[in-house]
């Protein structure tokens, strides 16, 4: 059933982000970053006290397990506040599918700094994918200048290698803990790291933007459900890796920008030109050549 599981944490996903894309009209692209931790993480305490009543073993937490967390918490915190920032440069489909490139990003980090190799069906991947961002930012016109300098794709693509760094943080999180299983490794990551952002995005807020902090709590109908989403999300995914190997979890869990397109359609109402669909599909089709065959 891992593959029904993958689908619902990609419905998860696109809603809570289309949900923060909506809060915009409410608070700040940091305030509407922050209901994300500040109400998924007692959601995610309340699930680890859950499984400690129920008997389940806990993993003993080595000391790496902190700054690791840490970093990928904060990473998280700043590749949202990108994200969102993306969507309002262009909209809420166009700034996911630059997100998107996550995964191609993550190879060429790894190509640069570890010194680990793509395959040449990986190369190529990688070049298709930058080939559809030069379309999305060109949207199949000449290309000139004014391409380096669309804020959609700068906000997108840095919110895309901030989100592949904390997932290389999380996953260097989770080796630290021994013991326990794989749901309630997953679930004690989730909650210290929702909980350190939650301290450290929320003590931003009340220093830079303290009327930010107060909505996000007055508006708390339309801010809970972020929160909701984020958890809820999380879980399917960490439950999805379990089931199945994470290179198909991943790859089959593409279908959210399907899912993203069909938001931005039919709810958010935006509307978008052949190339931009043209564009999608190449970096979709480089995202997933990386994942499988990279």
């Amino acid at each position: 059933m891992w593959w029904l599981i993958t689908l619902a944490a990609a419905g998860f996903q696109t809603s809570r982000t289309a949900k923060q894309h909506r809060l915009r009209s409410l608070l700040s692209v940091s305030g509407a970053g922050f209901v994300r931790y500040v109400y998924g993480a007692p959601i995610a305490l309340t699930a680890v006290a859950v499984a400690a009543l129920s008997g389940a073993r806990l993993p003993s937490i080595a000391g790496g397990f902190w700054p690791k967390i840490a970093c990928a918490g904060l990473a998280q915190i700043v590749a949202t506040v990108f994200l969102i920032r993306a969507f309002d440069a262009r909209d809420y489909a166009i700034g996911t599918v630059f997100s998107k490139t996550e995964v191609v990003q993550v190879s060429v980090f790894s190509l640069v700094f570890l010194g680990e190799r793509l395959t040449w069906i990986g190369y190529m991947a990688v070049g298709v994918c930058l080939g559809g961002i030069v379309l999305l930012v060109t949207k199949g016109k000449r290309i000139s200048r004014d391409m380096f300098r669309d804020r959609a794709a700068l906000y997108g693509l840095i919110a895309g290698g901030l989100f592949g760094l904390a997932a290389v943080g999380i996953r260097g999180a989770s080796k630290e803990l021994t013991g326990g299983s794989s749901p309630v490794k997953a679930i004690i990551s989730l909650a210290v790291m929702n909980s350190i952002q939650t301290l450290l995005h929320g003590s931003y807020l009340i220093w830079k933007e303290p009327g930010q902090a107060r909505l996000a709590l007055v508006h708390w109908r339309s801010s809970a459900i972020v929160g909701v989403l984020s958890v809820c999300g999380s879980a399917c995914w960490a439950l999805a890796f379990v089931l199945q190997n994470a290179a198909r979890v991943r790859t089959f869990g593409q279908v959210e920008l399907l899912f993203t397109f069909g938001v931005s359609h039919f709810w958010l109402k935006e509307r978008h030109v052949r190339a931009e669909y043209l564009a999608t599909g190449l970096v979709l089709a480089g995202v997933v050549g990386v994942m499988v065959a990279g």
